[in-house]
Formats: structure tokens, sequence, C-alpha cells
């Protein structure tokens, strides 16, 4: 039996210490007991029967049988000795914790817009006192954190060896966790929520008229990036709304039928209750917002401020006039569509976070092909919350109005085939490992996922990756903090169950347009390594094996980081000026023009100063080699993809294809003869030559670029102070998806 201390393992644990910490704790509360043998007998039958479930005992399970067993031979005072005794232990540990030791002797290798990146979405208030400025984390201080909640909330138990590798290749932006786990490891907000705080990827199908849209509207608030199903074969299972009219009004007293609780469950509820008026009960009520706080409030735990209750108010008058104008009739696939938009409208108002979105509809599907056609100019702008894909076989069954929105007229959708993502994992293997539960996939399409189910990510910056042994450590120390993180509670008992059945991870790739050949031809065994390393680890802790593994996300906030290419897309450029936004307020503009770099207020459309967001603009570029955009075809990108889903990826690999006019009917034909087979997801953005000012990316030549360089003083430490937490913005390589 292998019993685990915190940041230590004990290979043989001695049963005479808890025996020894017992007698203390009588002796302290001067207590005698009679019965000494019989209760330490229990203990010691209790902890075997631990052993028979896992290998691997967390030390404080145990110390919690001793409690217990305190407890039920009423031994009250020795117990609450006990535990005085175990609190002053942890505290002792915690101390000499060796991770606070890992020498800071590694020098991150920033890219040109990393460190600002980082201090923006990740880096934490270190302290949460009540003075008015508090300082963020360095990127070591977050680093640390990642570590100790590793240790702490994750229950990894790193050998101290493994806590320096694992240091020195976080650090030194060989790999990284997800955003999200960089972000709330180590914070209260994991410890009160459970996994759901560190997923970056969620699904489910709309065949409830309750359940579905509560679960989306819930994980969107927690920051996790939502997809859902409105095909025909799950929206016509919803029933017919009731045929009687149906009236939910604000009445802001407190003899309102409902008053809200400030809080994530009070809204849910809210909505709940208004599904229920419409789909059943036929019954209308008040509701009462007295008790959420006003607009511009701080909100703790994730951060940012309170939205208030109007966004709430408008957001579910909007819903309530789809619902009402099909009384006594079932929603169709668009209705679905409008409501879940805009219940991401309510959430993005909260300004804490985006929501990433995409739908699944069927490929002839003509409404709902045509719900982003913007040029008809009747679109509701809640439909921007959403990126819009098609389920699909044969490419040839795609209907006209398919290929409409890829004109430039309205927006291309992109393709899901669902029948190869149940079918296979990597297209190398065949149906060696089959996932026959997937229904969707989430915002970015890279991860396939079961109704209900979540999913979490990681990443490894190839082109930074020194050797194939390297790559194979820093794909085991992610491998485990991702597959850890997947046995933490859930507060979707659903969704938990699936979670722990599944084990579903995302490891992830950046940089592979601007890898050598060497470290792409690594993928293909490193993928077999994982996959056989997955098997032991998961024996040998009792857990159930992962069912997939390994994508390709677009990577967007965390490649910026090293300054690599993002995913698989080829470099937009090979020099450019970056765009980036950032509130007038923020503290990190003042250090940006300290250091050279050129900052001015947003423009609006009608060419005045939006004066609350500076734009600051950083000269880049990416290492000769790279491949540049202009120098790939649509069809030279769905080879990466093509070839990426055949040796590495088992979920799927997200790329944006870039494409021209001209090259649609070779596009057409690609897919006719490649999709069925060997693409399980791709999405579609045309070749746009703005011309709009303050654009996000600007193309310049060498010479201008070093011009620039000698105006500035790249940015790679600063102190920061902020009044409250840090903007919780993100962004992928399209620029939609997701939540860090």
């Amino acid at each position: 039996m292998k019993i685990t201390r915190r940041d230590q393992t004990i290979t043989e644990y001695d049963v005479s210490k808890i025996e020894n910490a017992i007698k203390l704790a009588f002796d302290n509360s001067n207590t005698t007991c009679n019965n000494f043998e019989e209760l330490l007998t229990n203990i010691k039958k209790e902890v075997s029967s631990l052993s028979e479930s896992s290998n691997i005992i967390d030390i404080e399970k145990i110390q919690s049988i001793v409690e217990n067993n305190l407890m039920k031979y009423q031994y009250f005072d020795t117990a609450r000795h006990y535990i005085d005794y175990r609190k002053t232990k942890d505290k002792k540990r915690d101390n000499s914790s060796y991770i606070s030791k890992i020498p800071d002797d590694v020098v991150t290798p920033w890219g040109m817009l990393g460190y600002i990146t980082y201090k923006r979405t990740y880096a934490r208030i270190k302290n949460n006192s009540d003075e008015d400025y508090s300082e963020t984390e360095e990127f070591r201080d977050s680093i640390l954190r990642v570590l100790n909640a590793c240790q702490k909330q994750l229950k990894i138990n790193f050998t101290n060896n493994e806590l320096k590798n694992a240091y020195k290749y976080l650090m030194s932006l060989k790999c990284s966790v997800a955003g999200r786990f960089l972000w709330q490891l180590g914070t209260d907000t994991v410890n009160k929520i459970g996994t759901m705080s560190l997923q970056n990827c969620a699904f489910v199908n709309i065949d409830e008229p309750i359940k579905p849209f509560t679960w989306i509207f819930d994980v969107l608030m927690l920051g996790t990036g939502v997809g859902f199903n409105i095909q025909r074969e799950n929206v016509n299972k919803l029933p017919p709304l009731v045929d009687v009219d149906v009236y939910v009004t604000r009445k802001d007293t407190k003899d309102a039928d409902f008053i809200v609780p400030d809080s994530r469950e009070g809204w849910v509820s809210l909505l709940e209750k208004m599904l229920e008026a419409y789909f059943y009960k036929g019954k209308s009520f008040t509701y009462s917002t007295v008790l959420i706080r006003t607009a511009g409030s701080k909100i703790k735990g994730f951060g940012g401020t309170a939205s208030g209750p109007e966004d709430l108010v408008k957001g579910l008058k909007n819903i309530q006039n789809v619902l009402q104008k099909r009384k006594g009739q079932k929603l169709t696939s668009v209705d679905c569509l409008d409501i879940i938009n805009i219940i991401a409208t309510i959430v993005v108002a909260g300004n804490v976070r985006r929501s990433a979105l995409v739908s699944l509809g069927d490929y002839d599907d003509v409404e709902y092909l045509r719900a982003k056609n913007w040029a008809s100019g009747n679109i509701p702008n809640w439909r921007c919350m959403s990126n819009n894909s098609v389920v699909c076989e044969n490419t040839n069954d795609l209907p006209d109005e398919f290929w409409e929105g890829y004109m430039g007229t309205s927006e291309p959708y992109g393709l899901v085939n669902l029948k190869l993502s149940r079918e296979i994992g990597r297209i190398k293997d065949g149906d060696k490992y089959p996932d026959p539960d997937v229904k969707g996939y989430n915002p970015c399409c890279e991860i396939s996922l079961n109704n209900f189910e979540t999913c979490c990510l990681s990443e490894i910056y190839l082109s930074n990756v020194s050797s194939y042994e390297e790559l194979k450590d820093i794909a085991t120390i992610v491998y485990r903090i991702c597959k850890h993180s997947l046995r933490l509670n859930c507060h979707h008992i659903d969704t938990q169950n699936i979670i722990h059945k599944n084990s579903r991870i995302g490891i992830g790739i950046t940089g592979y347009m601007q890898a050598t050949e060497e470290q792409k031809s690594w993928l293909e065994p490193l993928y077999e390594y994982i996959r056989e390393y997955d098997n032991e680890y998961s024996e040998k802790n009792n857990i159930p094996k992962s069912i997939k593994l390994t994508t390709v996300k677009p990577s967007g906030t965390l490649s910026l980081l090293a300054g690599v290419t993002s995913g698989c897309h080829p470099a937009i450029y090979q020099y450019f000026i970056r765009r980036i936004r950032i509130a007038s307020s923020n503290p990190l503009i003042e250090l940006c023009k300290r250091n050279g770099y050129k900052t001015e207020y947003q423009k609006n459309f009608d060419g005045t100063d939006d004066k609350n967001t500076m734009v600051v603009e950083f000269p880049c570029c990416y290492p000769q080699g790279s491949k540049l955009a202009k120098d790939m075809t649509a069809i030279d990108q769905l080879e990466v993809v093509k070839k990426l889903q055949t040796v590495w990826s088992d979920n799927s690999v997200s790329c944006t294809i870039y494409y021209r006019l001209h090259e649609i009917n070779e596009i057409k034909k690609w897919l006719a003869d490649n999709f069925r087979y060997n693409v399980k997801t791709c999405s579609f953005l045309l070749h746009n030559d703005h011309g709009f000012v303050q654009a996000p990316f600007e193309e310049i030549s060498k010479e201008k670029y070093e011009e620039l360089l000698t105006k500035v003083t790249p940015i790679t430490s600063g102190k920061i102070l902020y009044e409250e937490q840090p903007d919780m913005s993100g962004e992928c390589a399209s620029g939609v998806c997701p939540i860090r």
C-alpha cells in the first residue's frame, strides 16, 4: 500500500505513528481510554479497506478515519486535541514544502507580447487585503501557486525531482497548463466549485425543455465554453409550449413571487422558473431583483465587476419574446439558437468573461443556415455570440445555402463529422480507439464530447522543446495534471459521472508551423507513448483510462506568451504590428508607455475617441523559416489538418482555414475526397484586406520592424498594482473563442 502525504510519498506506512498520535491526544486531553486496542483495531480495518479500493491513499483520509472513530467512541475532547495536532502537523509540512525552495534560476523567453499578456490575463492579486491597491503575481508566483495546487488540490504527489522539472518546463515556456488552470488553481474557487472551475470545454444536447438551458447558463457563468446540438433529432424531443399567455414580470418589491438571490444559482433559478412556466405550468409570476448587487460592484472569486440586474432583466425579456411567439407550438432550431445566444449576452454583460459558444445544426436546415446572413439586415445582434457549424458526413450533400455563407456576405459555417468522431481516434489507428457516445464538440471544435460532458486542456510549445526525451517528460507532467483535475467533484452530478467515466483529456501542441521537421516527427511516437503511459498510470491508480488524450487547439492567448505561431496555424506575417486593447484605467498602460510602446485611444466607428479603451502597438516577428499564411493555399492548410488528425490528435484538430474566393471550388473538391474519412472538424474564414484603422494585425517590412524595435524596451517585468482583479478576457486565433 502506498500512502501519499501532500508533497511526499510514503512507500511503507508505519501505523505506530497513528497510534502514538492518538496516545498523545489522550494525554493532552487528560482522558483515559479503556478500550484502546479495540479502537486501534477498528482504525486498522478501515485503513485496510481503503487499500483494497486503491493502492494510493491520501493520509488525510486516514486521519479522518481516526477522528471519526474517536467521535464514535464518544472521546469528544480527545478528538478535538487530535484535530489540533493534525492542523499543527499540516502547517509544519506546508512551511517546509520543497516547492517554495525551488531555485529562481529560469529565464522566461517571453514573446514580444508575452509578459503583458500574462499580466493582463493570468496574474492574480497577491493579497486580498482591504488596501486600496494590491500587487499582482509575477510569473514565478503563478507557477509556484499552480505546483502547490497540483499537490494539495489535485493530489498528484509529484516527487521533488518531478516538481523541479515541472517548474523548469513551465517557466521556460516549453509547456503550459490550460489558461483556466493558470488563473484558478490554488484558489478557494476550486475548493468550492470543484472541477467545473477548471474545465475549458463543455457540450450539451438541446433535447429537454429546461435542464440543457439552465446548465448552459450555469456553465457559462463559470467561464467554461459550451457547444450545443440543435439538430432536429434533438429539438423535436422538446414538448410544445403551453397554449396560454404567460407573463414573467419584474416587480422590485419584497412581495414578489420570487426574490432573485444575488448569486449564480439565483440567476439560474429564475431562468428555470420561467422555462417551467412556459413549458409546463402556464402560470405567470413576478420576480424581484432587489437583492442583486448594483452595476460596477466588484465580484470576488473570478474577478471583474457586476453588471447589475438590468442586463438579466433585458435578456429574460428577449427570451420571453422567443417563447411567447411559439405559444402552443414546438421551438425550432433557430429558436433554441436564439435563447442560448441571449443567455450568453447576459453572462457577457458582467464584464467578467466572454461567452464561447458553438451550435451544431443540420446541414439542410435552411433557416439555420441563414441565421447569420447579416446582409439581410434583420438578424438579431445576439446571434454573433456563437460560432455555427453543421453536422455532415458527405460534403456532396451540402446545399447551395451552405455555400452562400462562403461568398463574403455572411459567416461561413463550420463542418463537424460526428460519425468519424465516434468511429476512430487518430486516423492512423483506425477503429482501435472508438468513442461511440460522442454527441458534439466544444466551441473551438477540438474536443469531442458526450452529453453534459466537459474536458480540460494543456499545451506543449513544440517549437521550444529540445529533444524527444524532453518532450516525453513534458507530456507526462501535463498529462498527470489534467488527469488528476478530472477526479475532482462537480456540482452537476450527471457531469461528474461522465467526466469520471471518460477521463477525457486534450493535450495540445502549439508552434507547429515554426517547428522543425525533426520536432514534428516526434508527435507520432509521442502519442503511442502517452497511450501506454495512460494505460499503466490508470491501472496503477485504479482510475478509468482516458477515452481521448490529444488535440490541436487554436491556442491564441497561451501562444502569445511564448510568441509562437498559434496551434497549427501559419504565421500571419513575417514582420507585423500587433495591436491589443486594454482598459484605459489598467496600470499596464503606463508600463507600456514607459517602455516606449505607442498607445492611443480606441477609435469609434464615427472616428471619435473611445476614452475607456487604449490600443497598444507591439512590433513583432516570427523566426525565419516559419510558414507564412500568404505562402499557403487553403488546400495546404487542410492537408496539415489531415496530417495532424492522422498522427497526433485523437480528439480533433481545430484550425481556421483562411481562403480566397477563387479557392472555393478547390475546397469543395478536396472535402469531397477527404472529409468523410480524414477530417473530424474544420472551419473557414475569408481572407479580408481590411483597410480599417487600428487593425489587430498590420504587415510591415523588416526595415520598419527594426526601426520600431529601436524605440521600445521589451517588457519582461514590472510591478503592477490593481484596485481589482486583472482583465479576464481571452482570445483564440479566430478572435471568438474562448475563455482562458
